[in-house]
C-alpha cells in the first residue's frame, strides 16, 4: 500500500512546490512509483514537471466537482515512474463549490484511497492557505512535511498550522502525523539564517530533517525549464540536497518498519 504525504505550509514562497516536485522526482529516480497530486489552483507543480498548464483539458477539479473518473485525469510525465494528477485554475472555485457537499473534507481521500494500490508514494502539493483544499490534503494523508524557510519570521504561522494539524488528527484523521520539518532557502552568508535553523531545531527537535535545502540559483531556474533539479543540473547543490533529503525520508521509513 502506498503512502500519502502532503507538503503543507500556509505561507507562500517557502519552497513548498519545489519540495513536492523534487521529492516526487527523486523518489521516482530511486525506483519508487510515484503520483504527484497538485491541489494548488496556481498549478505550479504542473509546469514544474514540464507540462504546459494551458494543455490541461481535465484536472483534479473535474474529479472533485464533476465526478470525472480519476483514471481519465492522471497523466504520464516525461519521467519514468512518475505520474501527475494535475491542477487547474478552476480549482480556486472548488473551495466554494465543496462547501455544500456532504463529508466535504473527505473528498480527496476518497479519490486517492484506491490509488494507493498502484503507487508507492502519493505526494500532494497543497495551496498556500489552510482552506478546504489543504484540509482535504491533510485528511487524505498519513504524513505531513512542512517546509520552513530559513528567514526572519520563519516560525510565524507555524503554530496555526500545528493547531490545524491537531484538530484534523483528533477529529478527521487519527493516522496523520508530522513526518518532518524541512528547512529550505538556507543562505550561509546571512548570519540570521543559522539562528533560524537553531530556533526551528529547538522548537521541533528530532522532527527536523538533517538535510537543509540551500538557496540555489539552479534550483530557482529549474521550474522555468519544466525540469526537477536532478534533471536540470544533477551536480548543483540543490540537486544534491534534495537527493539527500529523499534518502533521509526513505531511511526513516525503513527504521519505522523495524
Amino acid at each position: 500500500m502506498g503512502r500519502v504525504i502532503s507538503i503543507v505550509n500556509q505561507k507562500g514562497g517557502v519552497g513548498k512546490t519545489t519540495t513536492a516536485v523534487n521529492m516526487a522526482a527523486c523518489l521516482a529516480v530511486y525506483g519508487k512509483s510515484v503520483l504527484l497530486v497538485d491541489v494548488d489552483p496556481q498549478a505550479n507543480a504542473v509546469s514544474g514537471i514540464g507540462i504546459n498548464k494551458e494543455s490541461i483539458a481535465v484536472s483534479i477539479y473535474d474529479v472533485l466537482i464533476k465526478h470525472e473518473a480519476v483514471e481519465n485525469v492522471i497523466m504520464k510525465t516525461g519521467i519514468k515512474n512518475l505520474d501527475l494528477l494535475p491542477s487547474h485554475a478552476d480549482l480556486s472555485g472548488a473551495q466554494v463549490e465543496l462547501v455544500g457537499v456532504m463529508a466535504r473534507e473527505m473528498q480527496l481521500k476518497n479519490i486517492l484511497e484506491p490509488l494507493k494500490e498502484d503507487y508507492d508514494y502519493i505526494i500532494i502539493d497543497s495551496p498556500p492557505s489552510l482552506g478546504l483544499l489543504t484540509i482535504n490534503a491533510l485528511v487524505a494523508s498519513q504524513g505531513l512535511i512542512i517546509p520552513i524557510q530559513c528567514e526572519y519570521y520563519a516560525l510565524e504561522g507555524v503554530a496555526q498550522l500545528v493547531h490545524t494539524f491537531n484538530l484534523i488528527k483528533k477529529n478527521l484523521n487519527p493516522q496523520l502525523y508530522i513526518q518532518g520539518i524541512l528547512l529550505t532557502m538556507f543562505d550561509k552568508r546571512i548570519n540570521l539564517a543559522q539562528q533560524v535553523v537553531d530556533d526551528i531545531r529547538a522548537y521541533f527537535k528530532e522532527k527536523v530533517y538533517n538535510t537543509v535545502i540551500p538557496r540555489n540559483v539552479k534550483l530557482s531556474e529549474a521550474p522555468s525549464f519544466g525540469l526537477p533539479i536532478i534533471f536540470y543540473d544533477i551536480k548543483s547543490a540543490g540537486a544534491t540536497s534534495y537527493m539527500q533529503f529523499v534518502e533521509e525520508v526513505l531511511h526513516h521509513e525503513k527504521e519505522s518498519v523495524r
